[in-house]
């Protein structure tokens, strides 16, 4: 009874903003939004640990079921919040000069979902809605450049030169084979769909959650196994070599043609960001250290690594790069060592990832929740969007259970190819960026979406039972 009344209580700020009037505050609403929104995102993770899950999967479902209760009962918020990245158009031709009807009909598809948004914004008042959705997405935005620069912070390019052959044919037969199996699922289930948004579902499938799998590994307390060495190395690797395949579709789409020169252009550049990153980081931080050098180090540290996930997300944009290339790079290079300098008064017991990890902690799950917001069940009542689920999770457990053939022959490679099940956080960046440069159907986000939760939900029970399978 008490959890159920803490659902009420924690979920009804959102939900009842829906009737909300003006607030003598302009940012009163913003505030009571995404604090609801967070505390949603808490509840969820609870839930999810309470059934021993993963907390991202918690996040992703609450988004899930807020944003469809919500939209049952008519929550002007939910309506707008729902359509996700579209809504950075939307007020891009409103400012433009066009009238909220055209704007709306110019970017959403759906004839229904348009009349939705439509009666929404039909009010004057309501206009407010388009502030609180586009600052929501700004702070979810900074919550996955924070969530790649955690993951980069986990591993290094020391550890990436030397996870070995075997990470490495685990990872490029993790990438290439659900990639390839991606495309032609989407190409075959999907005859309307462009090269392009076949592409970008292969892309997709393609990814691995570092993050869940080394969680899985260090509860069951197996990282000091071959297999999970090989398990995180070749993730590490995966997480590179699918950043760099999103830069390059990414590039692809927006250009509308394959070209291989532009291909080429793109691979070359993302290899001389990482490494004029590689060469040049370490001197910049240098001398940011030492200009900073006046606040406590807990406060440098802090400061340093900020404006260095910053900058270097804002220049992988800036080269038409993902930004969470950027914040990948940022985790890679920067590390503890820069800042210690070898006197006690230079020393904190603080370290980056726990300095960093409250940012993380507020912004990531606002990130999950509102790409859970974005999932529209009622595309589920069509049976071709559960066909394409289905094939596509087949596609993506079969693409990673063969990347287990990569591995020692020592080794089990049922184990490693399990590991690399998990898509995760990943797979979600991959889909929500797929989505905002309009080659993601609402009806295909979804089944992406599916696809990353069921990927995510098997792969710790699969991961213990085969352990459990070895020891005897």
């Amino acid at each position: 009874m008490r959890a159920r009344w803490l659902v009420f209580l924690l979920c009804a700020p959102v939900l009842a903003y829906a009737g909300a009037g003006e607030h003598g505050d302009p940012v009163a609403s913003v505030i009571l939004v995404v604090t609801g929104l967070f505390l949603c995102a808490l509840l969820g993770r609870y839930v999810a640990h309470r059934l021993h899950q993963p907390g991202v999967l918690g996040e992703l479902l609450m988004g899930v079921l807020l944003g469809n209760i919500g939209y049952f009962f008519g929550s002007h918020l939910i309506i707008i919040l729902r359509e996700g990245p579209a809504i950075f158009s939307i007020v891009q031709d409103i400012f433009n000069g066009f009238s909220v009807t055209a704007a709306v009909h110019s970017v959403i598809a759906n004839a229904d979902d348009a009349q939705s948004i439509i009666s929404v914004l039909s009010s004057v008042q309501n206009i407010e809605y388009l502030k609180i959705a586009y600052i929501v997405d700004v702070f979810s935005r900074y919550g996955v450049i924070f969530l790649l620069f955690m993951v980069g912070l986990e591993s290094s390019f020391t550890e990436l030169k030397h996870t070995g052959s075997e990470s490495f044919k685990v990872a490029l037969i993790g990438v290439v084979a659900p990639m390839i199996l991606g495309f032609f699922v989407a190409f075959g289930l999907l005859p309307d769909a462009s090269w392009q948004t076949c592409l970008f579902v292969g892309a997709t499938l393609s990814a691995t959650s570092i993050g869940i799998t080394a969680r899985v590994l260090a509860d069951l307390k197996k990282l000091k196994t071959r297999e999970a060495r090989t398990i995180l190395g070749a993730a590490m690797l995966d997480d590179v070599l699918g950043l760099i395949i999103l830069a390059a579709v990414s590039s692809v789409i927006t250009q509308g043609s394959i070209n291989p020169w532009g291909i080429m252009h793109i691979a070359v550049l993302t290899l001389l960001f990482f490494a004029g990153v590689l060469l040049l980081g370490p001197l910049i931080l240098q001398k940011a250290i030492y200009f900073f050098r006046f606040l406590p180090l807990w406060e440098a540290k802090l400061v340093v690594s900020f404006l260095f996930v910053m900058s270097l997300a804002w220049l992988a944009s800036y080269i038409q790069l993902a930004a969470i290339i950027g914040a990948f790079a940022a985790g890679l290079l920067i590390n503890d060592s820069y800042f210690e300098l070898g006197t006690d008064k230079n020393k904190t017991e603080l370290n980056i990832w726990q300095l960093i990890s409250p940012l993380a902690s507020v912004l990531t799950p606002l990130f999950f929740i509102v790409i859970g917001l974005q999932v529209k069940l009622e595309t589920f009542f069509n049976k071709p969007v559960l066909l394409l689920a289905a094939a596509l999770t087949a596609a993506a457990i079969l693409g990673k259970l063969i990347s287990g053939l990569g591995a020692n022959k020592k080794d089990d490679a049922w184990l490693i190819g399990i590991g690399m099940l998990p898509r995760g956080e990943v797979g979600l960046v991959f889909a929500s960026i797929g989505k905002t440069l309009g080659v993601i159907s609402d009806a295909l986000f979804s089944a992406i979406v599916l696809m990353v939760v069921v990927t995510t939900f098997i792969a710790p029970p699969l991961l213990k039972i085969r352990y459990a399978k070895k020891q005897q």
